[in-house]
């Protein structure tokens, strides 16, 4: 039927993890395949069909990158990872306006931009489109009717994956596979740019020199850890020195204001929904580790190369990190406050017992 495989088959020929026998075996047929014929004729009817190409080629020097398919900050970071594989070229993104911030300073895109009406003035040999969803295809019609085109995820729908894996592995199959299998694992990772007034705004707070982070909160009760203030006790337990920077956006308010009222030391400082993500990024930067939940934050810390030792619930850590990220990760199949608190200072010492290098400390 055409292109159907296409929905649920990985479009490079090397493997990463993912959830396609699961998402196959729960699925329903007859919803998948309308769903693909209504992208299919869609591409059609807005005569696009014909301006799809299935390579990224030395010609496509100008490239635009439509992105509107990440439904968070961490998926956009993910989705778009892979934007390092084309440092050789001009880059520019077209994106939803809460994700610009992240990448108004970034090292590939050029410009980046939220509105279709400030981009379709440009010239670009080539645009890159997230998926093949409807909207995607009406954004790309829309700025630019008749520039060829191809999709990250194209026709591929449902399964879950290691976006990061997918975003290097595809990319790189579009460029005609310039890096190995393990070239690329070894690589594979997020990235954020930091811009020089961000960094210079951090580093004018008073805060101490050597401290860990703990990010608060989170969107999903599953994966939201409510037990933080247990595990501060423990830690400061273990070193009553230890200095401890709380991060958040405003749904960790109100855990912030549990752990302030009942821990009155000065080694707690509180920077819950004070900063922007770039600038919480940078503070992430400064920390020795971050203890976090799967989120954005997890993220930003392997973006700019911090250990971290996260909590999944339900999506397995092997689905959200790779081989270029310093992780001491936990898990349970249901929710993450089933985590103990033992077991996360068990994993806390481990990862402080070992320098940035790797090697075990004395």
């Amino acid at each position: 039927m055409l292109r159907f495989k296409a929905t649920y088959t990985l479009p490079f020929k090397f493997q990463i993890p993912n959830y396609t026998k699961e998402f196959l075996d729960k699925r329903s047929f007859s919803k998948s395949l309308f769903k693909y014929i209504k992208r299919y004729l869609y591409i059609f009817l807005k005569g696009q069909k014909s301006l799809e190409v299935l390579s990224i080629l030395n010609e496509h020097q100008n490239i635009l990158w439509i992105n509107f398919s990440a439904p968070s900050l961490g998926d956009s970071l993910m989705d778009l990872s892979s934007r390092t594989l084309l440092s050789d070229r001009k880059i520019d993104l077209l994106t939803d306006k809460k994700n610009v911030i992240l990448y108004n300073d970034d090292k590939i895109f050029s410009s980046v931009y939220s509105k279709i009406s400030d981009v379709s003035k440009n010239s670009y040999d080539l645009a890159i489109v997230d998926s093949y969803s409807t909207r995607s295809i009406k954004i790309k019609y829309k700025a630019f009717p008749l520039l060829p085109f191809l999709g990250m995820y194209g026709y591929y729908n449902g399964p879950e994956v290691n976006r990061v894996l997918y975003s290097f592995h595809r990319m790189n199959s579009l460029l005609g596979y310039i890096k190995s299998e393990s070239e690329i694992n070894k690589i594979a990772k997020c990235s954020i740019s930091i811009s020089i007034e961000d960094q210079a705004h951090i580093q004018r707070l008073s805060l101490p020199d050597d401290y860990i982070a703990i990010a608060l909160g989170g969107e999903w009760n599953y994966r939201t850890y409510n037990y933080w203030p247990k595990v501060i006790e423990r830690l400061l337990m273990e070193n009553h020195q230890l200095n401890i920077i709380l991060l958040g956006s405003n749904n960790a308010n109100s855990i912030n204001k549990v752990i302030l009222e009942n821990f009155h030391t000065s080694n707690i400082w509180s920077c819950v929904d004070k900063f922007t993500f770039n600038q919480t990024a940078e503070l992430i930067s400064n920390a020795k580790l971050l203890l976090c939940c799967d989120g954005g934050l997890m993220h930003a810390a392997n973006s700019v190369g911090t250990k971290v030792i996260p909590l999944f619930a339900r999506l397995e850590p092997e689905m959200q990190l790779t081989k270029a990220c310093q992780d001491f990760s936990l898990f349970d199949i249901a929710d993450v406050n089933n985590i103990s608190v033992a077991n996360i200072i068990r994993n806390y010492l481990e990862a402080t017992s070992f320098d940035h290098n790797g090697h075990q400390g004395e």
